[in-house]
């Protein structure tokens, strides 16, 4: 990426003010210009997110959109995190970027390879073939997204209907990252972490240190359930543990979510865990007191009721967490749950 000498450092007694400000300034020619202006919200100066309207499962009232889609501008450039659900999503993503920013996208991040963070990639093929633009992922992404994609169009598909998916087609990463590469935007430097298994088996991590942003793939979710299905508990617990040890103001998961005080993590963060562990600690209880595998689909946990998925969710997850953990409590047999880490504080 190109290369610019600007730096800046936006330091945290700024942010709550700036936040404010930023999401309800835009460039008064380029407002006037937009007919159909997306809802960006400001992260920082350049940054910006199109979240969900609200935290909820995919279906048709929101056309697929359970995630956010980040857009960081410089110039007349633009880099997109995570492009959405569909073709019409991605192209309402490019018709914004170009109209209220007057950028073209030259860049595209998926962060994992699941539906509703990919698809959207259709939108840009075009200027993917005319060598215009490229489309980054880690190893683990672009082979998930070639054994399976086909799969999850199929189902996106079935569950939207063929109107809101219309002419979405896969269409793969162009380029691989590397651990440790630092993809560089103007002032902006989002570093490539090691590719977490926690989520999925390939989340991909990218830190911007002087705005203490990080992108984590599926690894926070906001009130919504997270999903375990191709994932690891005790794999998710480390990587939110790794992910707090950078101590972010802000993450930008499945959900986007803003430390309140210059010390905490933010709350999304801090809630993801706190399920996992519960989880861990209700299917190893439910071990001890002699329960079997078969009865793990009733695991309750009744402090999460209220989280959109929950009935879709929970007792596959408690499945998946029985398995995973059952050899590990089958060496260590019956006996007390260590509590979790608190990384709240």
């Amino acid at each position: 990426m190109r290369r610019m000498a600007a730096h800046w450092c936006l330091p945290w007694p700024c942010v709550a003010a700036l936040l404010t400000m930023l999401s309800c300034t835009l460039p008064s020619a380029a407002r006037a210009n937009c007919r159909d202006e997306l809802p960006w919200q400001a992260l920082a100066p350049g940054v910006w997110v199109w979240p969900p309207a609200v935290d909820g499962e995919i279906g048709p009232t929101n056309a697929g959109h359970v995630v956010p889609t980040t857009v960081i501008v410089h110039g007349r450039q633009a880099l997109v995190i995570d492009p959405g659900p569909s073709r019409a999503h991605g192209l309402r993503v490019r018709r914004s970027v170009a109209c209220r920013f007057g950028a073209q996208v030259r860049w595209i991040i998926n962060t994992h390879a699941h539906a509703e963070n990919v698809l959207g990639n259709a939108a840009f093929a075009d200027r993917l073939a005319r060598g215009r633009l490229e489309i980054l992922a880690n190893a683990t992404t672009r082979a998930a997204m070639a054994q399976r994609c086909s799969d999850c169009l199929a189902s996106l598909t079935a569950r939207l209907g063929e109107v809101p998916m219309a002419d979405t087609h896969i269409v793969l990463p162009s380029r691989i990252l590397g651990e440790g590469e630092v993809l560089r935007l103007g002032p902006y430097r989002l570093k490539v972490l090691p590719t977490e298994k926690g989520h999925t088996d390939g989340d991909l991590l990218l830190w911007e240190p002087r705005l203490r942003l990080l992108w984590v793939g599926g690894l926070v979710y906001g009130q919504r359930l997270p999903e375990l299905a191709q994932g690891s508990v005790d794999g998710w617990l480390a990587a939110l543990d790794r992910v707090a040890e950078l101590r972010p103001m802000v993450v930008v998961g499945k959900t986007v979510s803003v430390a309140t005080e210059p010390d905490a993590l933010p709350p999304a963060l801090v809630s993801t865990r706190q399920y996992l562990a519960d989880l861990r600690a209700a299917v190893l209880e439910a071990m001890d007191i002699g329960k079997q595998a078969h009865e793990a689909d009733s695991l309750a946990l009744p402090a999460y009721t209220s989280w959109a998925g929950y009935a879709e969710r929970q007792g596959l997850n408690a499945q998946r967490a029985w398995r995973e953990l059952e050899p590990i409590w089958m060496e260590r047999g019956p006996g007390p749950v260590s509590a979790p880490q608190d990384v709240g504080r």
